[in-house]
């Protein structure tokens, strides 16, 4: 018998199966814990892990949609109109674990990439993009082409920490093409020189030409990425606080509209510019509740189209 053809209450224990299985092989909780998460004994959690298996819930990664996080993606494709939205389960003690929301990223840029046809995939930077890379099998995808959204180095000339267009061009055998770039420069002038070189322009053609783009999204705050790895100073980030800024996403700043700011940093970001409402997906990975508001102004202005997050983080956009 199906899925689809059970009756509510057994659909309902698979879908505990489904989050019992999520707990266990992807958060890496031991029974005692799933017990206490899911308000169950831990007899009745080891049974739930156990029918997630015997029901092929579980594979490499999840196989049953839960039928909240079906609920929430729904909810967020009507309201901002997306392309695509994948909502994968929380864990309540680990609000910020990757892991799940990596492995449903890692299944979308698989997709694009087992595609026969060429295919440009426009990358911006991050830990939750990072995260997704490592998730990836390895494949053969010479036909492929990975561009780079934003400069792959520090202004001393270091490598950024979180850049993933080498890493994913290695894992998949794709050609590549990074920014020759920092992610700011020290002025204006300079980033008029900096635009200026051949490499760059190439570089910036493919990004306009992407056939799907993934991003992060970061918010703009203490803990901001872009004050973390050392792009902008903490005095910067109050500046755009005070200016009404809330996220950014490759280091292109922008206010809860989702209007790209038209001052400060953002004088000096030599990244892909962001491109409001484009035709093709771009797809934002991010979870955490200090990113829903940043979220939340990214799908409002339609500087992205798809979503992949937890269902903490689209309960928290959805009621914004």
């Amino acid at each position: 018998m199906t899925t689809g053809s059970k009756p509510n209450g057994d659909s309902g224990r698979l879908d505990d199966a489904a989050r019992a299985g999520w707990l266990y092989y992807v958060a890496g909780n031991t029974q005692d814990e799933i017990a206490r998460k899911l308000g169950v004994s831990r007899q009745s959690a080891q049974r739930l892990v156990s029918l997630a298996v015997s029901e092929r819930l579980i594979k490499v990664r999840l196989d049953h949609p839960i039928a909240r996080c079906m609920e929430l993606s729904r909810a967020l494709e009507d309201r901002f109109g997306l392309k695509l939205c994948e909502v994968v389960p929380s864990d309540p003690d680990a609000p910020g674990l990757l892991t799940g929301v990596a492995i449903a990223g890692a299944a979308e840029m698989e997709r694009h990439l087992k595609m026969k046809s060429p295919v440009i995939m426009a990358m911006g930077t991050g830990r939750a993009l990072r995260a997704c890379v490592e998730q990836l099998p390895m494949m053969n995808c010479p036909q492929h082409r990975i561009v780079s959204l934003l400069g792959n180095m520090m202004l001393d000339g270091s490598a950024t920490p979180y850049n993933v267009v080498i890493r994913l061009a290695e894992r998949v055998n794709a050609g590549h093409y990074p920014m020759p770039l920092p992610v700011l420069a020290r002025d204006e002038a300079e980033l008029k020189v900096l635009h200026s070189q051949e490499p760059v322009h190439n570089t910036m053609e493919l990004c306009r030409q992407a056939d799907v783009v993934f991003v992060g999204v970061g918010q703009v705050d203490d803990h901001a990425p872009l004050v973390l790895d050392g792009f902008i100073t903490a005095d910067e980030i109050q500046q755009l606080r005070a200016a009404g800024v809330v996220g950014e996403i490759t280091s292109w700043s922008y206010d809860a509209q989702g209007e790209v700011f038209e001052g400060g940093v953002n004088r000096r970001v030599l990244s892909a510019p962001l491109v409001v409402d484009r035709p093709t997906p771009v797809i934002g990975v991010a979870c955490g509740a200090a990113k829903a508001r940043s979220i939340r102004a990214a799908l409002t202005g339609k500087l992205i189209n798809g979503l992949i997050t937890d269902e903490a983080t689209a309960e928290r956009i959805l009621a914004g």
